[in-house]
């Protein structure tokens, strides 16, 4: 899956979450995913735990957290 594929699981509504990214169609912040990878959930217990959700859907939170750090320093 490319990149833009990716990030269009991605959505920023400030109706949704006070505009918080979330994952397309649901109200789970990408916020959240990464806090719930950081303290040690493994993608398929994410995805046993929130049905609907895919691998994509947790590949793209953390293409879109990464996003920021992709600035060249010069």
């Amino acid at each position: 899956m490319i990149e833009q594929e990716l990030l269009n699981r991605i959505s920023l509504d400030p109706k949704v979450m006070v505009g918080k990214p979330t994952i397309k169609g649901t109200r789970l912040t990408v916020e959240y995913i990464l806090n719930l990878l950081a303290h040690g959930a493994t993608v398929a217990e994410i995805l046993e735990e929130y049905e609907g959700l895919v691998e994509a859907d947790i590949r793209a939170c953390l293409l879109f957290a990464s996003r920021p750090l992709d600035v060249k320093m010069v």
